[in-house]
């Protein structure tokens, strides 16, 4: 059952939960862009945009349905939280008090333990006054061991083309937080075959290398010379499987860039990183005042999950652009800080604004 949201948003009885809690899609249309929202992990299903010839094709990878976003699927367009990427053996020392998250990948915890945000089911409202949608969740305090109970919103606002996220939060305890959205983007379409075509730039002079088991090692290296150099545009296919020893751990690109100086990180919204895709013209430009974008070219995509377009998701289906705070910063005072202390309000807003060359 559908109804009107002003003219342009749509509400959609999308699904049940196991426990039987309804699910609602939103749809958010400006004429140019179309977006789709699922109230199951405030996530990003389905993202309609133009070629240079005005013909609409779904460029964020997905689920037709709400079964894969409860299993395997759940990352894909979520909402990341309590903690987006990882944190070591997912333990770290807070106003002097040691935090345990249960670890989930390679010993470590990842984008928020065992029961994340992307797993929730979030509240939603229009936005009065604009194209947009406002989710609410309250994390109850010891969520999944973080301390603190946190009141969290993730707007997304859609106007002429440009995707607004904003995230806000407050807490009640001092704890950590890192926030991100999980989109996979295909600019030729979701099911149309690998991204190496695409043509990548991110705006950064340093990444963060990896470990084995994918933590950050605390080093800063200059992208210059390496790989990883990706301040002009380049084809990801002409990188990715380049002979370095970072590119094996991440089964490619699987790395945090660092977008703002350190210590410190935080400055207004700026460029962060682009995508071109030649055959259809769209772009994609990723805007954020993060001090840092996760560049991921979905190596650990299996090919078990068949999106909508009815093809199997494997290495390099789609990409991700995950603007965040820098990964295990709890247990790196060198990096910027996480810490959200009662009576502080977070806030953090990305763009992605899409259109065609």
């Amino acid at each position: 059952m559908e109804h009107s949201v002003g003219s342009v948003a749509v509400e959609e009885n999308w699904g049940r939960l196991e426990d039987g809690t309804p699910v609602g899609r939103w749809v958010l249309d400006d004429g140019t862009v179309a977006v789709g929202l699922v109230e199951h992990g405030a996530r990003i299903q389905s993202v309609r945009a133009p070629d240079r010839d005005g013909v609409r094709a779904d460029v964020a990878l997905g689920f037709a349905d709400l079964a894969p976003y409860t299993g395997k699927g759940r990352s894909f367009g979520a909402t990341i939280g309590r903690f987006a990427n990882r944190i070591a053996g997912g333990a770290f020392v807070l106003d002097g008090q040691a935090v345990q998250i249960p670890p989930t990948d390679r010993g470590n915890a990842i984008h928020g333990g065992p029961h994340p945000f992307s797993e929730a089911r979030w509240s939603a409202h229009p936005v009065e006054g604009a194209c947009g949608v406002r989710f609410s969740l309250l994390s109850p305090d010891g969520d999944n061991g973080f301390p603190g109970a946190l009141s969290v919103h993730v707007t997304y606002v859609l106007h002429g083309g440009r995707l607004t996220v904003e995230y806000e939060a407050t807490t009640d305890a001092t704890t950590v937080l890192n926030l991100t959205n999980h989109a996979y983007w295909n600019l030729a379409g979701d099911g149309s075959g690998t991204v190496d075509a695409h043509l990548v730039q991110v705006a950064a002079d340093t990444f963060l290398p990896l470990d084995p088991t994918g933590l950050p090692t605390g080093e800063f290296r200059a992208v210059e010379g390496t790989p990883f150099d990706l301040r002009e545009a380049v084809p990801v296919g002409y990188r990715v499987d380049a002979d370095d020893e970072q590119l094996v751990l991440g089964k490619g690109f699987d790395h945090c860039y660092v977008l703002a100086d350190v210590p410190g990180g935080r400055r207004g919204a700026t460029f962060a990183a682009r995508v071109h895709e030649p055959v259809s013209g769209r772009t994609l430009e990723v805007w954020t005042d993060q001090p840092g974008v996760q560049f991921f070219t979905g190596g650990s995509l299996a090919g078990t999950l068949v999106g909508k377009a009815g093809a199997t998701y494997g290495p390099r289906a789609g990409l991700a652009l995950e603007t965040q705070a820098f990964p295990d910063a709890p247990n790196h005072p060198e990096f910027p800080t996480t810490v959200l202390l009662p009576g502080e309000e977070f806030s953090s807003v990305t763009e992605f604004r899409f259109s065609v060359s």
